[in-house]
């Protein structure tokens, strides 16, 4: 069985967090946008952002977020279904699947009814319920996929 955490419970630390997302998804001259957004994540009284790891023990084996913008265009559209992520070891055992329920389960309990996502990934989120609503666009211009799904009869 494995554990989903906030980042700010994760025993091993913040900053050693923030290093293991960043090096999935940030590049050389990002890295103090991912030490801010991860650092000012869960905020008491604040709903998101929310930064989360999926464990094998004390292994970090995939992350996601819930985020108030997935630099995206429609920046309308929140929440966000973001930064997920699962190591290639791991992968092929349902575990995207199980951070989008976990990913679900904490929007709802936030209030929220829908979750949105951006991918450039055809077919994969639709096996799981996610309908693609319309294209947007991405802060360097290029145009990519909106999906939401409608979460309120998720468990919680």
């Amino acid at each position: 069985m494995y554990d989903i955490v906030n980042v700010i419970n994760f025993s091993r630390g913040i900053e050693t967090t923030i290093k293991y997302i960043h090096n999935i998804w940030g590049n050389k001259s990002n890295y103090p946008f991912y030490y801010d957004a991860i650092m000012h994540s869960s905020e008491e009284g604040k709903p998101l952002p929310r930064f989360y790891l999926m464990l094998d023990g004390e292994k970090r084996i995939g992350c996601y977020a819930l985020l108030t913008n997935d630099l995206i265009s429609r920046q309308d559209l929140y929440p966000w279904f973001g930064c997920v992520f699962i190591e290639k070891d791991y992968r092929g055992k349902q575990l995207g699947f199980e951070l989008m329920k976990h990913g679900a389960k904490e929007a709802k309990q936030l209030g929220y009814s829908i979750l949105y996502l951006t991918t450039d990934h055809d077919g994969y989120y639709e096996k799981y319920g996610w309908i693609r609503i319309e294209d947007g666009f991405e802060f360097n211009g290029d145009r990519t996929r909106i999906y939401k799904m409608d979460i309120r009869n998720c468990e919680s």
